[in-house]
């Protein structure tokens, strides 16, 4: 009998033999987790489950929570992580909140000193269920260990039902170490928390389809939560049988395919001029879920303010909390959409309307200088995108200029494809959550598109993809700055340098006002990505001609195993269009 059977059939098991089996139980495949004093049963617990779990080791528990994350954005699963107590528990943090934000299903389990001393500033403690209180959907303290197979039960219906999101599972050490005889099936325990009443009434469905048949400008925007809710194929049904343009936010590009007519690309402060154009004289938005963020809205009195507003989201706190709706539906939007395509009819004549939206597209499209010599940012993705347009391929990005250059110029037609801190905006996400997507499909091409910036501050994750044998390929647009910020700066500050560059700087006195020029800063390349790269153990090279960059993407994408391709761009390229902060699409930036 092996190790784990023995386990299995075992009367009494321990506190974390029971959490790890839970874990299983609930069609846990990978976890992602960095060991510690505090949860070293839990990771003994681990080995003993080998042959159905597997445990990737990070080499940071903040990138094996984002590689948590990496796995539930593609799978629609929950992803778990696990850290040990005290700063481990709090590397974590970071990522809970970018989930919470994100509304991702997440298990992000903790080690935590014996009960008995917990309150007494014990070694590597901290009081991590209340650190995390505000930013997680549902939070534990397992102090008595009849209570694991409850708690890891709840835990997942939580963070997968309603509008999902992150629950923190905190194991004292002698929980973890205690025995017990195991209720493999005990009652859940969650008074208040009701899921099976948020289905759109079906007078709602007869307001909505009244509506669009009356509708002369319709436009839907959808968000992440068309993703969320596994609704994109319906969303597309009921397009095709509409005809209604269709914009996105940055949560929701794959809900529906860029390549159809219909589709406005994404829209908001760095979104295309068509769409936030359409929003502008829309008669009718349906907003699907979405939460009207401000990186989307700008002002939000003049937001689709000629627009009768449908408002469809699983979560009740959403509606008119940012934006009034006409007609508010807390629902499920695959079952209001569902219902609705059951009994919608087009509307009357939006012919002109749909023109109108497709001579925008024509007339203002995303587009850069395509006679620079060297490589700017947009053409480098816009050429990934078109070598990898058959390829079963998953993009992860960071934060910055880059992140917002793939959402306008990679081409995305399938949900689970895109993967992006939305919300939180937190920089060093694209690298482990490339190496999570890796995880979860192993059969994908994953690349993650990302910044030097925020590519250092989870560039340790290289180690994990080649000792895990994952064959994520990084594409990364270094320009040695700190790109968004520079562009502010250059936009609203006068272009004051203030330690946006990230390379050595030749003369210290040379900082401040005034555009940087070749003299004020070290024509060396800073650091030596490919260098790094090699170190760790994986591909890498370099390209800085335009007439090169083809088939160096061509050769990171066919190496067998994980690869860097250090792109050297200028960093003075902005990106645009661009509508200041809180402003409108009349003050938008175009050039």
């Amino acid at each position: 009998m092996s190790t784990s059977e023995s386990v299995e059939n075992a009367t009494w098991l321990s506190g974390a033999d029971i959490l790890v089996k839970s874990l299983v139980d609930h069609g846990v495949d990978v976890v992602f987790a960095y060991p510690g004093g505090c949860s070293m049963p839990l990771h003994q617990a681990l080995t003993r489950y080998e042959s159905k779990l597997r445990t990737i080791l990070p080499r940071h528990e903040q990138g094996g929570c984002f590689a948590a994350q990496g796995y539930a954005r593609t799978t629609g699963k929950p992803g778990v992580a696990m850290a040990t107590s005290g700063p481990g528990a709090t590397n974590l943090v970071t990522a809970i909140a970018d989930a919470k934000l994100d509304s991702i299903p997440l298990i992000a389990i903790t080690g935590q000193v014996p009960t008995k001393v917990i309150g007494s500033d014990a070694f590597q403690e901290t009081p991590i269920v209340e650190v995390c209180r505000g930013i997680t959907k549902h939070h534990y303290l397992v102090t008595d260990i009849r209570d694991v197979p409850r708690v890891v039960k709840e835990a997942f219906h939580i963070a997968t039902t309603g509008r999902p999101g992150p629950v923190l599972i905190d194991m004292p050490k002698d929980v973890q170490m205690d025995d017990l005889l195991v209720d493999w099936d005990p009652p859940m325990n969650l008074p208040g928390y009701f899921v099976d009443e948020r289905f759109a009434q079906p007078e709602q469905i007869k307001q909505i389809a009244a509506a669009i048949k009356l509708a002369k400008r319709p436009l839907v925007y959808a968000g992440g939560g068309v993703i969320a809710a596994e609704a994109s194929d319906v969303l597309r049904a009921f397009v095709e049988k509409t005809g209604i343009p269709t914009t996105m936010t940055v949560m929701g590009l794959g809900a529906f395919p860029a390549d159809d007519p219909l589709c406005m690309d994404m829209l908001g402060m760095h979104g295309s001029a068509y769409a936030n154009y359409a929003i502008r004289d829309c008669d009718l938005l349906l907003a699907l879920g979405v939460r009207f963020d401000d990186r989307v809205t700008g002002k939000l009195e003049e937001f689709a303010k000629h627009a009768k507003i449908v408002h469809i989201d699983i979560d009740a706190s959403e509606l008119n909390k940012n934006k009034p709706a006409h007609i508010p539906v807390v629902s499920d939007v695959k079952f209001a959409l569902t219902e609705l395509n059951k009994i919608v009819t087009p509307p009357e004549d939006i012919s002109e309307w749909v023109g109108q939206c497709q001579g925008w597209k024509k007339e203002v499209p995303f587009s850069y200088d395509k006679k620079f010599d060297g490589i700017l940012q947009q053409h480098a993705v816009d050429v990934l995108s078109e070598i990898t347009a058959e390829r079963d391929t998953i993009i992860s990005v960071g934060v910055g200029q880059h992140q917002m250059w793939a959402a306008q110029f990679y081409k995305f037609n399938k949900p689970r494809t895109w993967l992006s801190s939305s919300g939180l905006g937190t920089m060093g996400f694209g690298l482990p959550a490339a190496m999570g997507a890796q995880a979860a499909n192993p059969n994908s091409l994953v690349i993650d598109i990302d910044g030097d910036g925020s590519f250092q501050m989870n560039i340790q994750e290289l180690a994990t993809c080649f000792c895990e044998k994952l064959p994520v390929k990084v594409l990364l647009l270094n320009n040695q700055h700190l790109g968004m910020v520079v562009q502010w700066e250059d936009r609203f500050m006068d272009s004051n340098r203030a330690h946006t560059y990230l390379g050595p700087i030749d003369d210290p006195e040379a900082r401040g006002k005034g555009e940087t020029t070749a003299h004020t800063y070290s024509s060396k390349r800073y650091p030596d990505f490919v260098g790094i790269a090699k170190g760790y153990g994986c591909g890498a090279s370099s390209v800085s001609k335009r007439a090169d960059l083809k088939d160096a993407l061509l050769e990171m994408i066919d190496y067998d195993g994980p690869y860097l391709l250090d792109v050297e761009v200028p960093y003075q390229e902005h990106v645009l269009p661009m509508i200041p902060s809180g402003m409108t699409v009349n003050e938008m930036i175009l050039e």
